[in-house]
């Protein structure tokens, strides 16, 4: 099985933490030349330090906000000006906050769309010619099992995840000639950030201690634990490995079996 990644170029967003960090680290580990993607310098940095640089890879990183698209376009369009080739993108960001969908401000569905679906597009339209220039290209999105699935308390996320989701879809059939995929990996509950703010609002709602919260939502997973970003990590490098060339177009849960949809 070839996951050589030697010469090939990742572009990694939301890679100072979590899913993403995991994912440059494992994409470097086999040879990727990665550039990261997200807004904290500082964090940027010390993550391109933790890089294995074996085969003396060419690291790069983007500072970024994903919530200010224009901002994104202009800090790329600087970037790409000296870049050649790219080969593997992957789009990750972090999810909108928790609720339910009917009280949901206006506001945070335009943020959501903007953080998840507008800016994939932004990444896709820049690196994109430089895929097709190469004829390899993987597209790999971090969504959520909610696509298959809507998730209670989760109203903003399920419905722009969901969005994301259709765009992928549509972008395997257009892209698919030339040699790029377009595949979505689907997260369960994976210890992050973002699941430990999940448990603490799930706690103060609920008036049960994280604890308790934290057996309740193991009980519901079939491999009752949760995922390591590591774990996730592995099928998005898989993914987007010239061993997964001919996967194109699908959803790929990463949750313990948790999802009762086939």
């Amino acid at each position: 099985m070839n996951l050589d990644f030697t010469g090939k170029r990742a572009i990694v967003c939301g890679s100072t933490q979590g899913i993403g960090k995991a994912t440059a680290i494992e994409l470097a580990r086999l040879g990727a030349d990665i550039t990261l993607i997200a807004r904290n310098e500082t964090a940027l940095q010390g993550v391109k330090d933790e890089l294995a640089n074996e085969n003396e890879q060419d690291h790069h990183y983007v500072k970024a906000n994903f919530d200010q698209p224009k901002s994104l376009q202009e800090a790329l369009s600087g970037y790409i000006a000296d870049l050649g080739e790219v080969h593997v993108l992957v789009n990750n960001s972090g999810g909108p906050p928790a609720g339910m969908a009917i009280d949901a401000d206006l506001e945070e569905f335009r943020v959501a769309f903007n953080r998840h679906l507008i800016c994939n597009q932004i990444m896709a339209q820049t690196f994109v010619p430089l895929m097709k220039a190469v004829n390899y290209g993987r597209i790999i999105n971090v969504i959520s099992t909610s696509v298959k699935a809507p998730i209670n308390g989760l109203g903003v996320s399920n419905t722009i995840r969901g969005g994301v989701a259709s765009w992928a879809k549509t972008l395997a059939n257009e892209l698919g000639p030339y040699g790029i995929t377009v595949n979505n990996v689907l997260p369960g509950a994976t210890m992050t950030a973002r699941l430990e703010t999940i448990i603490k609002n799930n706690a103060v709602k609920s008036g049960k201690s994280e604890e308790d919260v934290v057996n309740h939502m193991k009980s519901e997973i079939p491999a009752r634990r949760f995922a390591e970003p590591e774990e996730v990590a592995a099928a998005i490098t898989f993914l987007a490995s010239p061993a997964a060339g001919y996967i194109n177009g699908i959803n790929v849960p990463v949750d313990g079996g948790r999802l009762s949809c086939l």
